[in-house]
This record gives C-alpha cells, structure tokens and sequence, in this order.
C-alpha cells in the first residue's frame, strides 16, 4: 500500500503496562481503550493486554464494550458515557458495566429490574470537581442509602476523575481527592461496600498515590506517551505507535522555490523536496508546519510549507530519498525519533488529540 501507516507494537504495549503496575505497586490495572485503543486499535490492543494478564478494561460508548465482547474479550468492561435506558438490556447481555452519573439513573436501573427481574453491574460516578458527569457530593448519602435499600443493583464499583492531576500544580487535585474520601467515609459509616474503588488517570498514575485504590486506570501512558509536558518523566515508556509515510516524489529545485500553499516556504538554497503521501486528512497536525520535521535514517528534516489534506512536502537539502522510502511522522523507530509529546507541545495541543486523530487512509499493521 502505497500511503501512511501505522505500526502498531504490541510488545511494547505489554511493556508499558508492566512498568506501569510496577509504578502502582502490582495493583490491577484498568486499562482504558476507548476511542479505539486511543487511535491505536482498540480491540487490538485488548487482546493482547487480556493475553498478558489484563482483567479490567473501559470504553467510553456502549458499542464500543459490544465491539470488544464480539472480538472475543472476556474480562471486565466499564462503560463511561450516560446510561441510555433504552439500551439496557444490550449490556446486559453483553455483560457490560455501566456508570451511573444522574439522578434518573439509579429510579430508571430499579423500574427496569422491577419490569424484567434483571440488572445490568455498575459503578457510581463522583463529581469531585470534573463538573461533568458524575453525582455530586452532597447527593451521594441519599444515593447510597437508596441503593443498600435496593440490594438488586448490582453496584460493584465507585470513582472519580481528576481534571488536574498531570498538571505542575495539584493543590486542586488534592481537593478532588479530599473530596472522594469523603463519599468513601460516607459509604462506610452506612455499611455499604465496594468491590472497586478507583481514581486515576495516567497523570495521577505518575504523580498521585494510589494505595487507597484497589485498581487503577489509565490510558495514554500505557501506549507509551506522557500526558503533559508537567508530570515527571522518568518512567521508561515506550510509543507504541510508529506513524510512516512514504516519499512519492522527490524534485531538485533552485533557491527561491515556493511550496505548498500561500508560499510561505521558500528555499533558501538549491535543494530537494519530497512529496509525502500523508496529509491533515490522515492524522498528521496540520499547525505542525511551523518548525515541524519528519525523520529519516536518523536525521530531522524540515516540513516545507502548509500541510496539504492528503500531502505533504519536506525540505531533503542535500539527501535524495527514492519513491518508497518511508519517513517517521510520529513514534520511535531504530535511529529515528519524533516524539508525540514534543509536537503536541510546539503546537499548543495534546498527546490525546494527536494520537485519536491517526485515521482517514492510515493502515494500522500490529507486530509483537
């Protein structure tokens, strides 16, 4: 296939997910694949977690959860997005887990026992400070109340979600955190007991401690990029995606050359440009034109002009790439490095919106 692809490495996903149970003192893992595997192939990726020993996986639509369990995936499948109460009876036959976040979640759970003598698992959803889904604080007695009065609701788990934890400054996070433990302390003096307690992201996985948890969520650290450029780096994760393009053209052209749109890239000396068959429509951000660069056989080489939908040139200077020859976009690959968090950095974004926006005509190969 002559176009972008995406290598996916299996085996360093595995690694990452082992370095990160080390980091967490051998807890169990969550491991968060949604919007497919975080652009790198969800179902992929679940089985070769669940064949390395993951027992606990979350998805953020009901169909995803569906997707995993025709894939063939047995564990554990927490759904994050709002109940849908028309479609109950889909997780439960899927035997997903839902999260109970509103007030009309938990009266809709009990109409829908009471009306078919059956109930599908779920976890309640705490809003220490998100401001999205989840019930609040001041809420969670009478819930909890409800649901001990309600002993067929299979209620097996109770979290939160931090929204600063990958962030230099974690005075709010602590809040957050000072919060949750008060709807444990609640839950408790009521006498009613969860099988799973957890609140983490992959931000809180390297700067928040996790022994008051007994599982532990995260998502982009484990396909080996950081979440921000404030957390601590000294985890030795690996990209699990190597993102390519190939060359598909390649022009000498003299000094003063214009390319791409606007010509706002003009050579400056006699040189050669390589058209690459990746474009915005594929994955590649298109704001990283300014500064940006591709790597090949070990060198950095400068973006020339705007980033096209389906193509993009680059500034070879003295070096003639064949067509075929591949450069490295995103990822780490032998001699070549791009790392997904520098370009998020110099574009003012985030590793997460790069990496789910890896698509359009992208063919994903899985090596282990």
């Amino acid at each position: 296939m002559v176009g972008p692809k995406a290598k996916i490495h299996l085996n360093r996903l595995k690694l990452n997910y082992d370095l990160i149970q080390n980091q967490v003192q051998g807890k169990p893992l969550m491991a968060v694949v949604k919007a497919n595997g975080y652009g790198h192939g969800g179902v992929d990726c679940a089985k070769s977690l669940e064949s390395h020993g993951c027992r606990f996986f979350a998805v953020f639509h009901l169909d995803e959860g569906i997707e995993l369990r025709e894939a063939g995936i047995k564990s554990e499948i927490l759904v994050f997005s709002r109940i849908d109460s028309a479609r109950l009876g889909k997780a439960i036959s899927n035997d997903l887990i839902l999260n109970i976040s509103s007030s009309s979640d938990l009266p809709d759970l009990i109409s829908y026992y009471d009306a078919k003598n059956v109930c599908p698992k779920v976890h309640i959803k705490v809003d220490t400070g998100m401001t999205r889904l989840g019930y609040n604080t001041v809420e969670i007695e009478t819930l909890i109340h409800t649901l001990k009065d309600n002993p067929q609701i299979p209620c097996e788990g109770i979290y939160s979600h931090f929204s600063t934890a990958d962030e230099g400054d974690l005075s709010y996070a602590y809040e957050q955190e000072a919060k949750f433990k008060i709807v444990l302390d609640i839950a408790d003096e009521i006498g009613y007991a969860f099988k799973y307690i957890h609140f983490s992201n992959s931000g809180a996985v390297l700067n928040m401690d996790q022994s008051s948890y007994n599982i532990v969520r995260v998502g982009m650290l484990l396909y080996g990029a950081f979440p921000s450029n404030e957390v601590p780096k000294s985890l030795p994760v690996q990209p699990v995606m190597e993102f390519r393009a190939p060359v598909v053209e390649v022009r000498q052209v003299s000094a003063g050359t214009q390319v791409s749109y606007g010509g706002v890239y003009k050579t400056k000396f006699e040189t050669n440009i390589g058209v690459i068959q990746c474009g915005f429509a594929d994955g590649i951000p298109r704001p990283w034109y300014e500064g940006g660069y591709v790597s090949f056989n070990g060198r950095h080489f400068k973006i020339a002009g705007r980033i096209c939908m389906d193509q993009f040139m680059v500034d070879f200077e003295e070096t003639k790439p064949v067509f075929g020859d591949e450069v490295l976009l995103i990822g780490e690959s032998g001699n070549d490095d791009v790392r997904m968090e520098m370009i998020a950095e110099k574009i003012n974004s985030t590793p997460y919106v790069l990496a789910t926006a890896i698509g359009g005509r992208t063919h994903r190969i899985y090596q282990d």
